[in-house]
């Protein structure tokens, strides 16, 4: 692995910190380029109130001179605003003030009740404030620095929501992929398909009106990538591994597929692969059901991955639990949420997926500097 990266940082607590090894030098990279993408993250129809408080404005700490990388590692810094009326609740120092939010019910489906057990808390705030999605923004933000490394050689990435609620649009993507972030950024839910997109609003104002929660799939596809990142000769270098570790380690996805994914899985062999052709002096294919992947190598495809978002755990509606101080049944906890977070669960997939690719032409390319890879990425294009 070249790229390496750690996140730290508890959702009311002081800050996000992020730190990303491995970028090489001399890569353009402006704080603007980190903040378009923590602003997508912050859209999406059923989002909840937090996304009004927080500014998400990214402090670059470490890593850029004039603009370009040095090589160094990339810190970054994303205060939390929210923190100054939690502060005697989620601040370092000893206080009386943390018991004024204690956690003492679970809400299934959360990591409430395993972490308190893994960790033998007696309150579950400690919990919940490292396991909340809050997390992602700095994921996004170190994403973000992968993608301008992946722009920079030629590769595009972008995402689209397929289903919310169970209104599903899986019609083929309707624009150039260059274009596609574009229009589904438009949409309340990053749909690219308006008919669908109506539907699935509605959807969510349902759920919300019942003090419920929806979850879904997104897509994200990458264009542009050299043919032979990563390899059939080791299990752990086969590419669909670290890309569907990626995704599956964000917060309530439950299911990856690459291309036909399960879908291939119900259809003979004849419909399943993708015949070659020739085409000039090279082979082409009839099809991508593969979705860019043949033995754990890119085939220069376009990338097919998609992932399913379970729905939210905190229902404001909330399920039946077990209050753990008398072993009573009790409604389990409420903490603020969103109805609906699969619109911006595809922007934070996206950015995974770009530490993912980032990483695999760095393996492949190597180098210390942008002087150094893409020379040799322009020559293995060839």
């Amino acid at each position: 692995m070249i790229l390496r990266y750690l996140t730290a940082g508890e959702s009311h607590g002081k800050a996000l910190v992020g730190i990303l090894e491995g970028l090489p030098a001399g890569l353009k990279l402006a704080a603007g380029d980190i903040q378009a993408d923590l602003m997508r993250r912050k859209k999406g129809h059923g989002r909840g109130n937090r996304q009004k408080i927080e500014g998400d404005k990214v402090e670059i700490l470490s890593g850029i001179r004039a603009g370009k990388t040095l090589g160094s590692p990339l810190g970054l810094l994303i205060p939390n605003l929210d923190f100054k009326n939690w502060e005697s609740i989620m601040g370092a120092e000893p206080t009386d003030a943390a018991a004024a939010r204690r956690v003492e019910i679970p809400r299934p489906g959360h990591a409430d009740l395993v972490g308190k057990l893994k960790y033998g808390f007696d309150d579950m705030r400690n919990v919940l404030e490292r396991a909340s999605a809050r997390e992602t923004a700095m994921r996004v933000a170190l994403g973000a620095a992968a993608r301008r490394f992946l722009s920079e050689c030629g590769v595009v990435v972008a995402s689209r929501v397929i289903a919310i609620g169970g209104e599903t649009d899986d019609s083929p993507v309707p624009c150039p992929l260059s274009e596609l972030n574009e229009l589904t950024d438009a949409n309340p839910v990053r749909c690219a398909n308006a008919p669908f997109s109506k539907r699935m609003i509605t959807r969510i104002d349902e759920a919300k009106a019942a003090g419920d929660t929806l979850g879904g799939v997104f897509e994200v596809l990458a264009e542009g990538l050299p043919i032979g990142l990563g390899s059939y000769a080791q299990w752990d270098r086969r590419l669909e591994g670290p890309l569907s570790a990626a995704l599956m380690s964000l917060n309530a996805i439950k299911g990856v597929e690459v291309g036909y994914g399960f879908r291939g899985a119900g259809v003979p062999g004849s419909r399943a692969h993708d015949a070659y052709e020739p085409k000039g002096k090279k082979v082409g294919y009839r099809s991508n059901r593969s979705g860019g992947l043949d033995g754990g190598m890119t085939t220069g495809q376009t990338l097919v991955l998609r992932a399913a978002m379970k729905p939210i755990a905190t229902l404001m509606k909330p399920l039946d639990s077990v209050d753990l101080r008398t072993m009573k049944p009790a409604k389990a906890h409420v903490e603020r949420s969103d109805a609906c977070a699969v619109p911006a669960a595809a922007v934070i997939g996206e950015s995974l997926v770009c530490l993912v690719l980032a990483d695999a032409l760095l393996t492949k390319f190597g180098g210390d500097s942008m002087q150094e890879i893409l020379p040799r990425l322009a020559a293995w294009r060839k």
